[in-house]
């Protein structure tokens, strides 16, 4: 997979994108990671890339020109499944979005900062939109980061385990059961007896029971039903 980033800060990403297993997928050469920086395509002597809105009000607005020619010049070297654009108001990211897009080929993500970038960018390029929460960032790259860390993951050769992933929260639109390992016993503190009688299909419902209340519990809309259900 190859991910081309937009964004007005790439040494945002160099921490959360430089270790543990996302680094480990880059160094397997098995995503690859580009950052352009927006600024680097705006025709302004000073490199800025933003504006006062038209009708005024407060803040800027990112100006279409320096994005529309980047966008341009990377879908004039190869074909794009998704142009994302991450935004509080887009889809809330959820794990069946994320299924999708590990399946893609290459992605492009556009990250927007200021009162975010001029409309017709998102009308005549963006592909998907997509939030991270119901709450504002100072800019798109680390809700950016947040998007290739879980996509990345789910791309086969990333995890050790590749059917760790498929037991991850969410996938079945349940939270994970209680996990334990070593030492069983702990302060008085014990490991359910099940998870060590070495029955694997008592063990496997036992997991799937504890999934369902935990869901129940702490996250009933997953299940379709209301709080008070």
């Amino acid at each position: 997979m190859r991910i081309d980033v937009l964004t007005l800060f790439p040494d945002m990403f160099q921490g959360p994108l430089s270790e543990s297993i996302i680094k480990r997928a880059r160094d397997k050469q098995i995503v690859d990671i580009h950052f352009h920086n927006i600024r680097d395509y705006s025709t302004d002597k000073h490199n800025r890339v933003d504006d006062y809105p038209f009708g005024g009000g407060a803040g800027m607005v990112m100006q279409i020109e320096p994005i529309a020619t980047l966008i341009d010049k990377l879908k004039s070297e190869r074909p794009y499944d998704h142009i994302i654009y991450m935004t509080p108001d887009g889809e809330r990211l959820a794990q069946r979005r994320v299924n999708t897009l590990s399946l893609a080929g290459n992605l492009m993500i556009l990250c927007g900062h200021y009162k975010g970038v001029d409309h017709r960018i998102r009308e005549h390029y963006i592909t998907c939109e997509i939030s991270i929460g119901d709450y504002v960032l100072t800019g798109g790259e680390l809700a950016a980061a947040v998007l290739i860390d879980s996509v990345v993951r789910l791309i086969p050769g990333v995890l050790s385990d590749e059917t760790s992933a498929l037991t991850d929260s969410f996938q079945d639109n349940l939270l994970s059961p209680p996990v334990y390992t070593r030492p069983a016993e702990y302060n008085g503190w014990r490991v359910p007896d099940i998870l060590l009688s070495g029955h694997q299909a008592n063990i496997d419902k036992w997991r799937e029971e504890q999934a369902h209340e935990r869901t129940l519990k702490l996250r009933p809309d997953l299940l379709g039903k209301s709080e008070r259900s």
